[in-house]
């Protein structure tokens, strides 16, 4: 059987394709920029070059497909994405039924079919029905807010909860909604495929929890250990909202006030159609916040921040930058010495070897961390030259030690959330270059604070620490 699938550098998408790609599928990903795909698919999947907006390069995606996913929508770019979506959905429609697709497979938005409905999820019941209209079989799945990280509508919940410890809240935080995660959403839409044929059919899928948005929010805020004091008020349009929203999270201004519109409207489901024909049960919400944060770990675990440099090549600016929840200063120096010889510099940081710069603020931050009951730097290194996973580093702890490539160390002293420092060794014709990244998993706006706060010594300190690295592996 054959895939297409559209949107696979997006939240959903990305994580369909892994699916797709464990179940053995053949998969054709019609993408913009493959670039992001680079590394990400496995051998059998064909990364298309095109413009899921473009009949000609929808034509060629949608040949000798079988089930072919539309994950498309506008409404970041930025431009009347009602319009653009319309358009997009008669093409990809018109694409499908040329190039002889059996089934294509929708996920569209919760919300009752009727005047009321904001004009994000006006739209995606549009796109439904014009794909419904080209009279192949399609699978329309409707959904409310995705638990995972990555997911828009639940990264705009968290960031909320993490910046403000009180918030004045609106009338739509208690609109009923059904969130689900976004394994079962994948789980679902994986399904889809092995559906028997049939008409047209709409399934809405959620949750067991219908609860308000303010509920999601006190959730991941008990979650994640931190107290919040939401005070609700009935003066916030959604107009007055999206400025709000653009204050706090300005991220999110480009989308707030469409995506804050269709919070308005309860998202809950009203068939059991899905329940009926599907053996999925989907997570609580408990469980869903849980695993959206187990998730993230897990790919912070695998993270190699010489790639995230290479790829995102961004000036250096106050604060770093961002990854997901966490705050990045990355660095990076080219030295001409072997791989081993740059890593056994870095493997003697620490302890009576020093940090290669400014000990003394070391020292001082060691005195103040015992000062309220860390470990402070007084733990030293079991071995003057080498290090091994688990074992204490003066205020770290060795995460992962794979010489001559990689160190990372996760802090132990105390601080407003998790922080690591990592170190890479990459080859680069004749010479290498070292990577050196600090992380941190802010908890909280406190931990926001503390992160800024202490920029300047970064600034100061890793910079020297990188510098002084580099001369020690060149002396050998």
């Amino acid at each position: 059987m054959r895939i297409l699938l559209t949107g696979a550098t997006g939240y959903v998408g990305g994580c369909l394709l892994e699916e797709l790609e464990r179940r053995g599928l053949d998969v054709r990903c019609l993408v913009r920029r493959p670039e992001k795909l680079v590394g990400k698919t496995a051998a059998t999947t064909e990364v298309m070059t095109g413009d899921a907006t473009n009949l000609a390069d929808l034509a060629r995606a949608c040949a000798g497909i079988d089930v072919a996913y539309w994950l498309v929508h506008s409404m970041e770019s930025g431009v009347d994405f009602e319009r653009a979506d319309r358009l997009a959905a008669e093409q990809f429609a018109a694409a499908a039924v040329a190039g002889g697709v059996k089934r294509i497979v929708y996920l569209g938005g919760l919300g009752a079919d009727d005047d009321r409905l904001s004009a994000h999820l006006r739209s995606r019941q549009e796109v439904g029905s014009i794909l419904r209209a080209s009279g192949l079989d399609v699978v329309e799945f409707r959904a409310s807010i995705i638990v995972g990280a990555g997911s828009f509508s639940f990264d705009l919940v968290r960031t909320l909860v993490e910046r403000l410890p009180v918030m004045i809240c609106p009338a739509w935080l208690a609109t009923p909604t059904q969130p689900i995660a976004i394994a079962d959403v994948v789980a679902y839409l994986s399904a889809a495929i092995d559906l028997p044929p049939g008409a047209p059919r709409i399934f809405e899928i959620g949750g067991p929890d219908k609860v308000s948005y303010g509920a999601i929010m006190h959730e991941y805020a008990r979650q994640r250990g931190l107290r919040r004091l939401m005070i609700p008020v009935p003066v916030l349009t959604p107009r007055l909202s999206s400025l709000w929203l653009k204050l706090v999270t300005p991220r999110y201004s480009k989308v707030g006030r469409k995506l804050i519109d269709g919070l308005k409207n309860p998202t809950v489901v009203t068939s059991d159609a899905a329940r009926r024909e599907f053996t999925i049960r989907p997570r609580d919400l408990r469980t869903a916040v849980r695993e959206a944060a187990q998730h993230e770990d897990r790919e912070f675990a695998g993270k190699r921040w010489a790639d995230f440099a290479d790829v995102e090549d961004l000036p250096h600016r106050y604060g770093g930058r961002h990854a997901g929840t966490r705050l990045v200063d990355h660095r990076h120096v080219v030295v001409a010495v072997a791989p081993a010889q740059a890593f056994a510099a870095i493997e003697r940081i620490g302890g009576v070897n020093g940090w290669y710069a400014c000990n003394w603020l070391w020292t001082l931050r060691g005195w103040m961390d015992r000062m309220i009951g860390g470990p402070g730097m007084s733990r030293g290194r079991r071995d003057a030259e080498k290090l091994h996973s688990g074992e204490a580093l003066d205020c770290w702890r060795v995460e992962i030690c794979d010489p001559p490539r990689r160190l990372r160390l996760a802090a132990e002293m105390k601080m407003p959330g998790r922080g690591w420092l990592e170190f890479e060794v990459v080859p680069r014709d004749g010479d290498v270059t070292i990577h050196q990244t600090a992380v941190f998993d802010p908890r909280g706006l406190g931990g926001l604070a503390y992160w800024y706060a202490i920029w300047p010594l970064h600034e100061l300190v890793f910079r020297r620490m990188l510098a002084g690295i580099a001369r020690a592996a060149v002396r050998g």
